[in-house]
Order: structure tokens, then sequence, then C-alpha cells
């Protein structure tokens, strides 16, 4: 209920309004583990063994390369952050139009925030068990794929690193 477009709220302000959330929810999360995510442990940003991720901006980097965790992270934060501040494309003036391209944006910056996600359960929920952390990793990325299901915002595939655990939390207790 909670992911509901509220009546008579605007889709693309509803989406925008929560991708800035999950944004801030990631990097926070993300930021507990920051010691735990190094370039000698993450030499590759990964979600276990059969999905790895190579950065590319479309802008400063064309062509997909090969990264750390921890840099690519860090690109993509930048990269977010720079989508959210741009007025463009995240109106903060209220009557100020969305462009018409919005949601193709914000599917990719939800796209790519789900692989913080996926790679802090694979690579570091050792380190999120040993914070005390999983209760708030667990909420925030139900949350995540509660409103992303909701909007059809991310594709299954991409969905993939994490579906056993998409589906264990998403699955009503019978």
């Amino acid at each position: 209920m909670a992911v509901m477009l509220p009546e008579g709220e605007d889709l693309n302000e509803w989406v925008a309004v929560n991708t800035v959330d999950f944004f801030n929810q990631i990097n926070m999360l993300y930021g507990t583990i920051t010691d735990f995510c190094s370039e000698d442990s993450c030499p590759v940003m990964s979600a276990g063994p059969k999905y790895e991720y190579h950065w590319a901006d479309g802008t400063n980097i064309k062509k997909p390369i090969k990264c750390s965790a921890p840099k690519y992270i860090d690109y993509l934060m930048t990269w977010v952050q720079d989508q959210l501040d741009d007025e463009t494309l995240f109106p903060s003036k209220i009557g100020v139009p969305f462009p018409k391209n919005f949601m193709s944006v914000a599917k990719t910056i939800l796209k790519r925030l789900f692989r913080v996600y996926a790679h802090i359960y694979h690579q570091h929920f050792d380190a999120v068990m040993q914070l005390q952390e999983e209760a708030h990793l667990n909420t925030s990325f139900k949350h995540f794929i509660f409103f992303v299901q909701e909007f059809n915002l991310i594709d299954r595939k991409e969905l993939a690193p994490l579906q056993e655990l998409i589906e264990r939390l998403t699955t009503k207790d019978r």
C-alpha cells in the first residue's frame, strides 16, 4: 500500500520523490560498509559469481569499463546525484513539467541503484550482520522492490541476482 500512487498525485512526481528517497537510503546503507568494500576486497563490481557490472555514463565514459566495486559505486552515486540535481530532468518547482524521457531516466537510475543492493547482499552481508543493520537493509530493499514492481520500473532479468531474496521478501505468509 505504501508504494501505490496516492490519489490525485502525478506519476512522474511520485517516481521522482521515491527515486530521491531510495538514492539517499542506498547511499546511507552503502556508507556504513565502505570499510569492507575496497579495491582489494572487491576488485570488480559484482553481485555474486554470475553477475559483473561495468561502468558507462554515456557522457564521460561511453564504452563500459571494468572497475572495482567502490569505484563503480562512486561513479554511480556521482552520476545519480548529477541527474537528481538537473532541473530539466528532476524539476523542483511546482508546475514545471517533467521531460518526456523522465521515466526512462528514472528506470536507468533505479536499475543501477539495484546493483548496489545486489552487491551489498552478495558481497557484504556478513558485514551488514556484524553491524546489526540487516533489518534496515531488508526494509529498505523490500520497499524498493515493491515500488519498482508496482510501476514496472526494472526488467525482471535485471533483478535476477537477488531473485530468491525478492521472492522471500515479497511472498505473503501463507
